[in-house]
């Protein structure tokens, strides 16, 4: 790889590190008059509005999570629209005294939402066909960019989506560790598409050689001139969404290429900040980080898993998925049975057949470094999950010599699950996550530690990829934590090294990229809940 790449992004990621001395650069005060605009909408685009689902779908989350497919849904707009409100639309309003926000079905870091979706769509019920841009908040599609009629011919048998990322979202409130955040947020979107279209018994698979010139292209964000100064948009990654696999046509950046000639674009983008604060880094570490055409990659597993573990939720995963919450706070007493635990571990592994894994075309490189607190017949301590059996061995030569390596007794064998110490690691877990209770009052808590040297020397862009795998085992955990009537939420601010020095890790082979926490909630009766679309009066189908 580029070696200035390389430096470029080891440098940002050092830089961006919270430390038991010293937070990463950020804003210090938070300038609210300025808090970016979380919706993102183009000024002279014309707007189709999409029907909101008239009752639920009966699809159970146990048989969604397991990869049963279910009847195919038509690849229509009414279908259409219950993928994208179920992955990236609204699913609550939050209000609290003169203040009030909006919930989507996809987390994001302190609720700031950077990702953006854009559709491709062949012409068909009442859709032009063209580039289109999702906006939640009026659960409807802007025609960014206009074509003629038989545009898309390559895919009128399902859709494309591209998600991108406004980093001044995150930059306004996190400075320059925003970036991270992004990826992750990125990561969760992917998953959240792929329960969504397993839902309707779609697929959702990334498109491997769309690289990121002809997504810039695609989707317009390349015309820079149509956005305010530093709030413009960096392309993440395109995905082919339809009832089986992408056509072969659409596995070649020629096809991306000649899709974007044919593009004629309209529309501005609204502001949505006055101010900003600009943060060179972001910029630099994007740069470093750009996708080109990559080689065309396979999901070659060293380790074969047995079917994923049943689980007893009677939930419709609509529902479910529309439930989603980030705990704010745990009662620190509500612990989980093993079992229980066992099978949301098991979630983890990367099935290529099951959501969210099979959008995933990649070896797995990121683990799973585990605080247990309040799990019924497991030891308190910290447990290492392996997702990739293959790199046992030179995990047992990084860690300190005095790990245990001990096998959790009731455990699936086929998990790859050993505890390392043994004893009550509450005040250390609440240590490394930024002294936040969340880490020690919940049942379990956890570091998502990367192969970090291994896939950087791969190429450049292998960064946020590796950020995107740890949002998509952050939804995961969110989704099986509802299911077992518990609660998660990702934690951003940890001591990157302070993990890394518990476990005796030094270098850069392995680096901790994302924690996260699940346990029994706390419920803040002050706040009010309300339904996510009722200000769409008079729209069908609410």
């Amino acid at each position: 790889m580029n070696n200035n790449a390389l430096s470029t992004i080891i440098a940002y990621h050092e830089a961006s590190k919270h430390r038991l001395d010293g937070y990463a650069p950020g804003p210090g005060n938070l300038d609210w008059v300025n808090q970016p605009d979380p919706f993102r909408r183009y000024a002279g685009t014309q707007l189709c509005k999409l029907s909101l689902r008239a009752a639920p779908l009966q699809t159970p989350f146990s048989e969604v999570r397991s990869g049963r497919r279910q009847t195919l849904a038509a690849i229509n707009l009414a279908n259409l629209a219950t993928l994208l409100e179920l992955s990236l639309g609204l699913s609550a309003w939050k209000e609290y005294g003169g203040s009030r926000w909006a919930l989507r079905c996809n987390p994001s870091s302190g609720n700031l939402h950077p990702t953006e979706c854009y559709v491709l769509a062949a012409a068909r019920d009442g859709l032009a066909s063209g580039v289109h841009h999702y906006v939640s908040y009026d659960h409807a599609l802007e025609r960014r960019a206009e074509a003629d009629s038989d545009w898309g011919s390559e895919f009128a048998d399902g859709f494309v989506l591209v998600l991108t990322s406004i980093h001044w979202r995150e930059a306004w409130k996190y400075g320059l560790r925003a970036y991270r955040y992004c990826q992750h947020d990125c990561g969760h979107a992917l998953a959240a598409v792929s329960y969504a279209a397993a839902t309707l018994g779609w697929r959702a698979q990334v498109l491997e050689n769309w690289h990121d010139v002809v997504l810039a292209a695609l989707t317009g964000v390349a015309r820079t001139g149509e956005f305010a100064e530093h709030e413009s948009e960096a392309v993440d990654v395109a995905l082919w969404i339809g009832c089986g696999n992408a056509p072969k046509l659409l596995y070649t950046a020629q096809t991306a290429a000649a899709l974007a000639s044919g593009l004629n674009f309209v529309g501005q983008a609204n502001h949505l900040s006055a101010r900003h604060v600009h943060w060179a880094g972001i910029d630099a570490v994007h740069l470093a980080a750009e996708r080109p055409v990559p080689h065309s990659s396979s999901l070659t597993l060293s380790t074969q898993w047995p079917p994923l573990a049943v689980i007893d939720c009677l939930q419709n995963a609509d529902a479910l998925i529309r439930q989603r919450r980030s705990a704010m706070g745990f009662d620190g007493v509500s612990a989980m049975p093993a079992e229980r635990w066992f099978t949301i571990l098991d979630a983890l592994l990367p099935r290529p057949g099951l959501p969210p894994w099979e959008i995933w075309q990649r070896l797995p490189r990121v683990h799973l470094i585990l605080f247990v607190h309040r799990v019924i017949g497991v030891t308190p301590g910290v447990y290492l999950l392996l997702r990739d059996k293959s790199v046992m061995s030179a995990l047992r030569q990084a860690i300190r010599e005095d790990a245990d390596w001990a096998e959790v007794p009731g455990a699936p064998r086929h998990l790859g699950l050993f505890r390392l110490f043994a004893g009550d690691v509450r005040d250390t877990a609440r240590l490394i996550s930024c002294h936040q209770d969340i880490a020690a009052d919940s049942c379990f808590s956890l570091g998502m530690l990367a192969e970090f040297e291994t896939a950087l020397n791969e190429g450049a862009w292998h960064y946020r990829e590796l950020f995107h795998e740890a949002g998509m085992i952050g939804q995961v955990l969110y989704l099986e934590a509802e299911a077992a009537g518990l609660r998660g939420t990702g934690i951003g601010c940890y001591f990157d090294d302070a993990l890394h020095s518990m476990l005796g890790l030094s270098g850069h082979a392995w680096q901790s990229l994302y924690h996260f926490t699940v346990g029994g909630a706390l419920d803040d009766s002050r706040l009010r809940t309300l339904p996510p679309y009722a200000h769409l009066s008079g729209r069908k189908n609410y």
